[in-house]
């Protein structure tokens, strides 16, 4: 059984939108949102997935099968599915028969990870994954948010895209070791302005832009949040 997030309806976040994201943003895709995550990152935007000091997470998370979910998908039009969390691979065991049974329908699948953990049997099975490794930035004190060998593998795979949290120009360093040693190409590499709202990604993002320009490095927007605020289930 999966552990997903719980929509305030008491339904499964599972929900049609634009991937706002990384380099697919703009995608028309369905998302599955899981619960748990083995980070906790500062200004983390779905906290409801894992911090049980702040939300009650027998109100926040329910179980399903990965056939009820697939049932949910088909009520959805985009044909993308975007697994994220939380942190999907913290549930790579009981993900892995969802992902199977979604790719024998035909679906296109995106998972979106903080590199830490292994893909394992995922890797041939998901046409992209969103890595995105945490900076100092996140405030991750005595969690262990860079593994080498683990980003070496996701460096190693075609279909994967590294994206980075930014919130100052001076991250650009951590960044830039992180890709030199995992062996990323610059082309796989997006920076993304760290922001809750629309006012905090307009503060940030053209002095990140302008050094994508510089250094080859792709710029991601986060539309869901230009569009519809920090909402859930959009």
């Amino acid at each position: 059984m999966l552990v997903l997030s719980r929509m305030p309806s008491g339904e499964p976040e599972i929900f049609a939108s634009i991937q706002g994201e990384g380099a697919s943003a703009g995608t028309p895709s369905t998302f599955v949102r899981l619960a748990i995550c083995n980070l906790r990152c500062s200004w983390c935007d779905t906290p409801y997935t894992w911090d049980w000091t702040r939300y009650d997470r027998a109100e926040q998370t329910m179980e399903c099968g990965s056939e009820d979910v697939v049932a949910r998908l088909k009520q959805f039009s985009p044909r993308n599915v975007v697994v994220t969390g939380g942190e999907p691979l913290a549930q790579r065991r009981e993900l892995l028969p969802l992902v199977r049974s979604l790719k024998e329908r035909g679906y296109r699948i995106e998972i979106e990870t903080n590199g830490t953990i292994r893909s394992g049997e995922l890797t041939a099975l998901v046409d992209q994954w969103n890595v995105s490794p945490k900076l100092a930035n996140s405030g991750n004190e005595g969690l262990v948010r860079i593994r080498p060998a683990v980003l070496q593998e996701f460096g190693a795979t075609p279909g994967a895209f590294f994206k980075f949290v930014v919130q100052e120009p001076r991250d650009l360093d951590e960044v830039e070791a992180i890709i030199r040693d995992a062996g990323v190409p610059a082309d796989r590499v997006l920076l993304m302005p760290e922001g809750r709202t629309a006012a905090e990604l307009q503060r940030r993002s053209a002095a990140i832009a302008e050094l994508c320009a510089e250094r080859g490095y792709r710029f991601s927007p986060r539309l869901h949040i230009l569009l519809w605020g920090d909402r859930r289930g959009v």
